[in-house]
C-alpha cells in the first residue's frame, strides 16, 4: 500500500523524535537544523515571527535557517524532509529493522 505525502511526512517526523539519543541516527546539529526548516515550513508555512534577540543563538540559528525555505511550498517542504531521512538512514550501514521498513514505506 503506498502511503500518500502526508502519511509518509507523519511517519517520517514520528521517527525522527522517537530515535534515541545513542542509537545509530545520529544527525548532525546541520542535519538538525535542515529537519527543522523543512519541519517548520511543512508545518507552519513561511516565517512569520521577528527574528530572535542578538544573544539568543539557538533561536537566530533555527529562525535563520526556516527563513531560508522561505516560499517553499508546504508540499515541497514534506517531500525535503522525507528525502532527508531516507538520505540519511541509507548512510547507516548496519540498519535495525525498523529503519530499513521506514525506509521502503518513505520510497514507495
Amino acid at each position: 500500500m503506498t502511503l500518500t505525502l502526508d502519511e509518509k511526512f507523519e511517519k517520517a517526523y514520528k521517527f525522527v523524535q522517537a530515535q534515541p539519543k545513542e542509537g545509530p541516527f545520529q544527525p548532525t546539529q546541520d542535519r538538525k537544523l535542515k529537519y527543522y526548516k523543512y519541519y517548520k515550513q511543512a508545518t507552519e508555512g513561511d516565517v512569520s515571527t521577528p527574528r530572535p534577540g542578538m544573544f539568543d543563538f539557538v533561536g537566530k540559528a533555527k529562525w535563520d535557517a526556516h527563513e531560508s525555505v522561505k516560499g517553499l511550498s508546504k508540499e515541497e517542504a514534506k517531500q525535503k524532509y522525507i528525502e532527508l531521512l531516507v538520505e540519511d538512514l541509507e548512510q547507516i550501514t548496519d540498519k535495525p529493522e525498523d529503519m530499513v521498513q521506514v525506509v521502503a514505506d518513505l520510497k514507495a
